[in-house]
């Protein structure tokens, strides 16, 4: 008798243990929410990252688009997903350090809603004008709205976006007036300027490089401080007589608040694992991207740090958004 409760004892211990201790995490598809249309840069990124982590530590994991209001549908939809690891999602500088000042109403708190993983990359925009159009230079963009105020329009992926913000960034401080067509996503704006609807659109270098080196659009100027390695013939706009002009976004992947630390930390180093790899640095710097190896607590200082840059911008510029 004694030995049957024993071994009845064992097997209840057995069938109580915890599911992650023989089944650990991940043990089913990951699934990366891209709050942008397909074939721009927050898309490559996060199929890059995505092709990457599956080839590299053999997870299943797949990117899935859900675009629109500037990227915060995407972002909402991932706030409000199960905190298992399993939905996460890659945000950047435009729904998570711009939009709270934007929208007055979002379905989201970029700090209270979400855990940082890290960030992916960095990169500067790109202005880029049609190849028939009639701009060649960002001078000539800039002399043209001195003398037609409000009559240019200009493309961005979506409206509260930091392309968006970099164009009104460039209108206060070049003392002009164009006027913004949003799209949802880079992909959208990039076909209507190679169709001639639109002059010039403001996007970022990963959306435009392949159709800048297909010769079918015109670079302008790229928006960091310093010239991008992936296009070092192209000036910045502060080098064209704008010296306190820097714009840069940045990428990374976030989980659900209260997904589990351990899930996190795990998340964190298959990504900054597959970062130090060369090639994946090398897929990157093609599309204008710096790969950026973080700390989840360092992706949360960034977070706080642009959000509190582009306030005092919106504030400046006076954009408003319903």
């Amino acid at each position: 008798m004694m030995l049957r409760a024993l071994m009845f004892s064992a097997c209840a211990l057995a069938a109580s243990a915890p599911a992650a201790a023989a089944d650990p995490y991940p043990n089913q598809p990951i699934r990366v929410i891209v709050p942008f249309t397909p074939g721009g840069g927050t898309d490559f990124l996060s199929r890059t990252v995505a092709a990457k982590l599956s080839d590299t530590v053999k997870w299943n994991v797949v990117a899935e688009n859900r675009p629109g209001a500037g990227g915060t549908i995407g972002i909402g939809t991932a706030a409000r997903a199960k905190p298992d690891g399993y939905e996460i999602v890659m945000g950047q500088v435009d729904n998570l350090a711009v939009a709270p000042s934007l929208y007055s109403k979002l379905s989201y708190d970029p700090i209270k809603d979400f855990e940082p993983i890290g960030i992916v990359g960095e990169a500067p925009l790109v202005v880029v004008a049609g190849k028939n159009g009639p701009y060649k230079s960002l001078k000539d963009l800039i002399e043209a709205a001195k003398k037609a105020p409000g009559t240019i329009n200009y493309g961005s992926p979506g409206a509260g976006t930091i392309t968006h913000l970099a164009a009104e960034l460039l209108q206060l401080q070049a003392g002009i007036k164009l006027v913004h067509v949003p799209y949802k996503g880079s992909g959208p704006a990039m076909a209507d300027l190679l169709g001639g609807q639109v002059p010039v659109i403001f996007t970022s270098i990963p959306s435009a490089a392949p159709q800048i080196k297909a010769g079918s659009a015109v670079p302008l100027a790229v928006t960091s401080l310093k010239r991008s390695p992936a296009m070092p013939d192209v000036p910045t706009v502060a080098e064209l007589g704008y010296p306190d002009f820097d714009v840069r976004v940045w990428y990374g992947l976030l989980a659900p608040a209260k997904t589990p630390k351990p899930i996190i930390q795990t998340l964190n180093k298959a990504l900054n694992d597959i970062l130090a790899q060369k090639d994946v640095q090398d897929a990157l710097a093609a599309q204008g991207a710096t790969a950026m190896p973080t700390t989840p607590t360092q992706f949360s200082q960034t977070i706080a740090a642009d959000h509190k840059k582009w306030r005092s911008v919106i504030q400046a510029a006076k954009v408003k958004l319903e």
